[in-house]
This record gives structure tokens, C-alpha cells and sequence, in this order.
């Protein structure tokens, strides 16, 4: 037997998932980010507003504050948790639109998923909504850049090569 065990495995080798009844409820915030790279005409067309299917933004915002409330519904192990807020937000740059997702609640884990899952599918929907104009858009760099609450204290990335933690 290993000298460690695994935290989602039980004596029997069964997947399951952790027990946090008996940890503390804290405040809890995540924030990831990715990027969708794409041709720059179509950047142009999403910042004008000409994208036929309508406001790419728009959409992929409410996209990835649904997803993120889904993320348990995705993610087999992944506790359910009451998600307190979800930010999402775009910003566009001449060959792609970084996607930041921002979530918080007070509850026994983290949010870190929820936050991941709601930057790839705001990301996804971003493609969705262009793919008539720009087939080779790639999504990418899809990064946890700042966790807090919660035993292990603040993480915070430094850069995208980088880490760096903070205990609080």
C-alpha cells in the first residue's frame, strides 16, 4: 500500500466523494482565464457587433454564469455548492477576446471548477457564435490565476509559467 491514500478513492478503490460536512463554511473566490485566438477580422466583427447570430458577448457572458452554476452536473466529484456570484468578462485584442471568470461563494470548498468550467464555456459559446466567419479559432490557455479562502489560504499566479502562494 502507498504511504499516502487517495482523497476520492475509499478503501475499496470506489471512486467517491470527499467529506467537507465538518469543515468551516468561509468566503471563497476563483478567477480564471483563457483566451479564444481568431482571425483579426473577426475579432473586428465581434467588437462591432457584426456577427450575424447576434451579441457574441452577450451570449457567451449568460453562457458562462450558467455553467459555472452546472459545474457538479459536469464534473462527477465535484461537491454542489451555492454559488454567490459570477462575473464573466471579455476583453478584445486584435486576434482574440480573453475570457476572465470570476466566481464566489461562502461555503466548505472551493470554487476554482465552477470558475474553469464558466471560462470554457463562455469560450466555447465565443466559438459557437463566430464559427460561421472563423472555423480555425482555437481556445486556449484556460488558467486558474487566483484562489482565496478556504485551509490553504490565497494563490495568486504570477504569470502563466510562474506560481506563487500567499497563506493569509
Amino acid at each position: 500500500m502507498p504511504p499516502f491514500e487517495f482523497t476520492h478513492l475509499d478503501p475499496l478503490g470506489r471512486a467517491r466523494m470527499v467529506d467537507v460536512t465538518p469543515k468551516e463554511a468561509t468566503h471563497r473566490r476563483a478567477v480564471a482565464r483563457c483566451r479564444v485566438l481568431m482571425k483579426t477580422e473577426t475579432a473586428s466583427m465581434i467588437a462591432s457587433g457584426a456577427i450575424t447570430k447576434g451579441d457574441v458577448l452577450a451570449v457567451a457572458r449568460v453562457a458562462g454564469i450558467q455553467a459555472a452554476k452546472q459545474t457538479p452536473n459536469l464534473l462527477p466529484l465535484c461537491h454542489p455548492l451555492l454559488v454567490g456570484s459570477v462575473y464573466v468578462n471579455f476583453t478584445i485584442e486584435d486576434s482574440y477576446v480573453e475570457v476572465e471568470c470570476q466566481v464566489e461563494t461562502v461555503d466548505r470548498t472551493g470554487v476554482e471548477m465552477e470558475a474553469l468550467t464558466a471560462c470554457s464555456v463562455a469560450a466555447l459559446t465565443i466559438y459557437d457564435m463566430c464559427k460561421s466567419v472563423d472555423r480555425g479559432m482555437t481556445i486556449g490557455d484556460i488558467q486558474l490565476w487566483e484562489k482565496t479562502g478556504g485551509r490553504s489560504g490565497v494563490w495568486r499566479r504570477k504569470s502563466s509559467d510562474e506560481e506563487v502562494t500567499f497563506d493569509l
